[in-house]
């Protein structure tokens, strides 16, 4: 039977009867027979997954997959120094993701904290044997057993009550409800379209008890719980922003690599009579063509950036291309409780009758509050009653307390009875919700009206109101019950507001300079959130505010804001969240969310903290930006250099450079190009979220691949001049010397001139220079010579210079008129 199918439709003596059991619950071999049959009443094991599974998984990357096959094309003509050092660098990306990721899912996976370890059971040892009741573990609760509840216990399974006293409970876990809501054994159940969570006589495991007290039947356990529910099922999500980004670039370089050996064979074949001579080198041009570095830049610049957060601000990045996704954020999803405010209410000010302000009004509230804590029975304060007394000060020593009625969901009021001013009468003081306190005051029909309006005045504002009023009894020894509270006489209102979070506003103010929208989704009343915004002062851009949000709704929101070009980061702590954060591009939980909604996020926060999280989008946006430097040098170098070769191989009556000299150069530019794993991007980098849009890189490297070509065959006109005439250049050995050098320089320049703006070069800078040096030096060395080269002389090493310095000067103002960043932002 599903946790409340029969509930909805039938009294508690017909789903006593449904589930085979009684008031006076199981007899000890029903239940164990009842657990052999269900199962422990635990919850699914969500098991880690393995290293090996993690290392299979990071595989599947589009991109490794074409490095991997190029590894095994390089292998199969011989190139085994091409092959060894592909593969080599598709191991290192994958075994630094693995690690990551398998860590942060270790970090979390003992985080089970919402099922109580024991629970209050009514049990007989056989059918007549007394009833007893023992504390009996949560995990041998079975469909049928009688429990018991009060104060501070956690909900163990899905129940039906069957009594129940001033019963609260707080289901935040499940709705996202900040306050308590109020429970009663009745005897009809309500309408069915209502849900279940809105029904008065269901509680659920994953909620706890705020006060009263209760006796309930079970009537799902284990995974057939709405919370087990809710936590089960795999995660799946659409492509993040990161994947489609990723994706996107990869399929791009996809294809121009396919096509360049077959256009490299047949041009050669066509032209130069050379055929199957050239597939070698046909593959190192396509092995060229491809930056791959990318899977271990990528990887290491998020893995730096969120072991950075997890050791500075205790934010663990469960799967790294979350941390990209943070950077290109811009609509951050999230409701108020926790965030924005404290969850925490605070009296606002007291108001009498007229509606002026009364300072009496709030010291009977809070006598009220004091008496009934210290004279009703299992007394637990609420959040107004904290309130209160935390407002008004010391209040015990003004009244002598005779007797209270404790507040009751049914009548939502609860009363104080002290000795009153007069000798022999006693006071009543009477608070509770304005509608059940006026309809027992003494007042007419307009009156009443007036009142009423009132309140809602204050309440469209965003406050909570709570209603105060007396009646004096002449006084007795009898206790005072619900029927005393009538004939009452209105004495006015407090209400309450939403303690703010003091960093709340300057956090908001903090992500609306990253340019980062935020978009309110609760489920309180619209004022109450805008008066949490208008509080926190003023905030540069827009917060918009979406009210009485169903968890449904949080998910069509992310949903449709994801369809509208956004990519949306959603903070969610409770099961009712869970939805939204597998719809967003990027889940964040707090770690004292609930199991289901930490293993659905993506991000896992210390606390619900807004500062936390513009540091992870800060982190997300200079490791984004990094990877975008990276590949806009990368492939428009590269691009440079293929169509080049391809000029070349066409134009030269030899191979305008030899395979192996291929691979070192490669080599040398891929080791300086690790640097960007270290970069600091300066702040115009961070301002804005960060998207690497395919289409905009295709642009950029189209035209500055095209510049870095021009420079290339601008050499080959020097050289050939140089050599011996535009016709006759054959000095092999001097000419790939020449290019290599060439090559390398021209790198180090756009290493320099195209990384992200502001900050200084660092380790960018010093590679590049290192870079630099390799170029002109590596010829010279003894490995040079091996890979075919010779040193130049210093007329070379002249033209070389004029022509590195058009090439820059080209460079510079190519730069500050493509915008630069837009195929990154």
């Amino acid at each position: 039977m599903a946790s409340d199918t029969a509930a909805h439709r039938h009294t508690p003596l017909q789903v006593l009867r449904h589930l085979d059991t009684g008031p006076r619950g199981l007899t000890d071999p029903e239940a164990a027979a009842r657990l052999a049959a269900t199962g422990e009443n635990t919850l699914p094991q969500r098991r880690t997954t393995s290293w090996p599974r993690l290392f299979l998984r990071s595989l599947r990357d589009p991109f490794t997959a074409v490095l991997l096959l190029l590894g095994v094309v390089s292998a199969l003509v011989a190139s085994w120094g091409t092959a060894a050092v592909i593969l080599a660098l598709v191991a290192v990306s994958c075994v630094l993701r693995t690690s990551g990721e398998h860590r942060a899912d270790r970090s979390l996976h003992d985080l089970r904290e919402l099922v109580g370890a024991t629970a209050c059971v009514l049990r007989r040892t056989d059918a007549d044997a007394p009833v007893r009741a023992r504390e009996t573990p949560v995990a041998e609760l079975v469909p049928g057993d009688v429990i018991r509840l009060g104060p501070g216990d956690l909900v163990p399974a899905d129940v039906r009550l069957l009594r129940a006293t001033g019963l609260t409970v707080h289901q935040a876990a499940l709705t996202g409800e900040s306050a308590p809501v109020a429970k009663a054994a009745v005897e009809l159940p309500g309408a069915a379209d209502e849900g279940p969570f809105a029904q008065p006589y269901l509680c659920f495991q994953g909620s706890g008890v705020v006060s009263g007290s209760a006796t309930a039947v079970v009537l799902a356990t284990g995974a057939r719980t709405r919370f087990a529910a809710a936590h089960g099922g795999p995660v799946r999500r659409e492509a993040s922003a990161f994947d489609r980004s990723v994706h996107g670039i990869s399929w791009v370089l996809i294809r121009f690599m396919l096509l360049t050996p077959p256009l490299v064979l047949m041009a050669n074949a066509a032209l130069r009579g050379r055929g199957l001579a050239t597939l070698p080198f046909a593959v190192a041009v396509a092995v060229g063509l491809t930056p791959e570095m990318l899977p271990v830049i990528v990887t290491t610049c998020l893995a730096r950036g969120a072991a950075l957060l997890a050791r500075t601000h205790g934010v663990v990045v469960r799967r790294l291309p979350a941390l990209h996704d943070l950077g290109a954020v811009d609509v951050l999803c999230l409701d108020k409780t926790g965030t924005l405010t404290q969850d925490r209410p605070v009296v606002e000010r007291a108001l009498g009758p007229d509606g002026a302000q009364d300072p009496d009004v709030l010291r009977l509230a809070a006598t009220a509050a004091w008496w009934t804590l210290q004279l009703a029975e299992a007394p637990v304060p609420d959040a107004l009653d904290e309130a209160l007394l935390e407002a008004a000060g010391p209040v015990g020593e003004e009244y002598d307390g005779v007797g209270a009625v404790p507040f009751d969901p049914v009548r939502r009021l609860a009363t104080a009875v002290v000795r009153g001013e007069a000798l022999g009468t006693h006071t009543l003081i009477v608070k509770g919700a304005v509608e059940n306190v006026l309809e027992r005051c003494v007042l007419d029909e307009a009156e009443r009206d007036r009142l009423l309006a009132l309140a809602e005045r204050e309440a469209e504002s965003g406050l909570r109101i709570l209603a105060v009023a007396t009646a004096e009894r002449p006084a007795r020894a009898r206790d005072y019950g619900p029927a005393d509270e009538r004939g009452l006489v209105f004495r006015g209102l407090v209400t309450f507001h939403d303690a703010l979070n003091p960093d709340a506003g300057e956090a908001l103010r903090a992500l609306a300079g990253l340019g980062v929208a935020v978009r309110i989704l609760t489920g309180d009343h619209p004022a109450t959130a805008a008066r949490v915004c208008r509080e926190l002062g003023p905030t540069p851009g827009e917060v918009r505010i979406e009210a009485r949000c169903t968890p449904q709704d949080k998910a069509r929101a992310v949903t449709a804001l994801r369809a509208a070009g956004h990519t949306v980061g959603f903070l969610g702590d409770g099961l009712n969240d869970v939805p939204a954060l597998r719809a967003a591009d990027v889940g964040i939980a707090p770690r004292a969310a609930v199991d289901a909604a930490r293993e659905a996020a993506d991000v896992v926060l210390a606390g619900k903290d807004l500062a936390a999280i513009r540091h992870a989008v800060t982190a997300g946006r200079r490791s984004s930006a990094n990877i975008a430097s990276y590949l806009r040098i990368t492939l428009s170098s590269n691009l440079g250099n293929v169509i080049a070769m391809l000029a070349a191989g066409l134009l030269l009556p030899f191979l305008p450079m030899l395979p192996a000299q291929v691979l070192a150069q490669n080599l040398c530019f891929d080791a300086a190009q690790l640097a960007f794993a270290h970069d600091r991007p300066g702040a115009e980098a961070l301002r804005r979220p960060t998207v690497l849009r395919p289409r905009a890189f295709l642009r950029f490297i189209t035209g500055f691949g095209a510049l870095n070509a021009v420079a290339d065959l601008a050499t080959f006109a020097v050289l050939a001049l140089a050599l011996r005439g535009p016709d006759a250049v054959d000095d092999e050995v001097l000419f790939h010397s020449a290019w290599f050098t060439e090559n390398l320089l021209t790198q180090a320049l756009v290493m320099l001139l195209l990384r992200m703006r502001g900050g200084t070069p660092g380790p960018v800078g010093r590679a590049a220079v290192a870079l630099a040096a390799a170029g002109v030096l590596l010829p010279l060395s003894p490995l040079g010579a091996a890979l075919g080269m010779t040193g130049l002389t210093l007329p070379y090493y002249a033209l070389l210079a004029a022509v590195l310095g058009v090439y820059a000067l080209a460079l510079r103002g190519l730069r500050s008129t493509s915008g630069l960043y837009s195929c990154a932002t």
